[in-house]
């Protein structure tokens, strides 16, 4: 079994092995900006824009490995744009964003040739999931290690989903699964409410803090429960997951 990188992170890379390159195109500022931040996250070269005509000029010079495109922007509307795109990247992969009630939008967005959609508010997690996955069967990235996390006895499969603690099946719901994942994403970093919050729901989401204790106390009780701990609070800080320290024979 292959560990998480040291990064912490499973990779994609092009087969020359540089960076993955995804082009983001929304005209909401803030939307960009957390996007082009989680993916910079993964390793991969990010540029964006707020416009369609933009978003052609620049696809033409950085010639990305997958797009993520809004369906309405301030000149030209999403499929337009993936019309256009097509023309020059037949190949590209295109990850729409529409609105969250526009069914007619998500039904335009994929009949026109999209190959997979997302409603907003979205969770960063689910849009950097469904990118891989996209990246992944496009065939232009190719995975330096496998999707299977690892700290101490701890696994999680990025792909299957399962998670086990010293070989025992552990249940966890999706939203349970996505704050684990982030955790094992870095080990033994401090990660804050705020970074959570960010990177685990949704980008505009409402909510207090304090889902985020509720949610860690979830995943203590199936995680740690009865077992050496693996989840640590940093009081002021944030929270932490580690291998467990054994305790030592008597």
């Amino acid at each position: 079994m292959t560990t998480i990188s040291p990064r912490g992170r499973t990779e994609l890379l092009r087969p020359d092995e540089s960076p993955v390159r995804v082009l983001v195109v929304d005209d909401e500022q803030s939307i960009t900006e957390l996007l082009s931040m989680a993916l910079r996250y993964e390793g991969w070269q990010i540029r964006s824009e707020r416009d369609g005509r933009s978003a052609l000029r620049t696809a033409s010079e950085f010639r990305p490995d997958a797009v993520i495109l809004d369906m309405m922007l301030p000149d030209m509307d999403g499929p337009s744009v993936l019309g256009r795109l097509r023309r020059e990247l037949p190949d590209v992969p295109i990850l729409f964003m529409t609105a969250k009630d526009a069914i007619e939008d998500r039904i335009a967005g994929l009949t026109a040739g999209g190959d997979d959609c997302v409603t907003k508010p979205f969770g960063l997690e689910e849009v950097v999931a469904r990118l891989r996955g996209l990246i992944r069967r496009s065939g232009v990235a190719e995975r330096r290690s496998d999707a299977v996390l690892a700290v101490g006895d701890l696994t999680l499969d990025e792909d299957s989903h399962e998670v086990t603690r010293g070989g025992q099946g552990i249940h966890l719901t999706a939203t349970e699964f996505e704050l684990l994942r982030f955790l094992m994403r870095n080990p033994r970093r401090v990660l804050s409410k705020a970074q959570i919050l960010d990177r685990v729901w949704s980008y505009d989401f409402g909510g207090q803090a304090n889902v985020v204790e509720l949610y860690i106390s979830y995943l203590r009780r199936k995680i740690d429960a009865g077992r050496q701990p693996m989840i640590h609070t940093r009081r002021g800080a944030g929270y932490l997951i580690k291998a467990a320290v054994s305790s030592p024979r008597t």
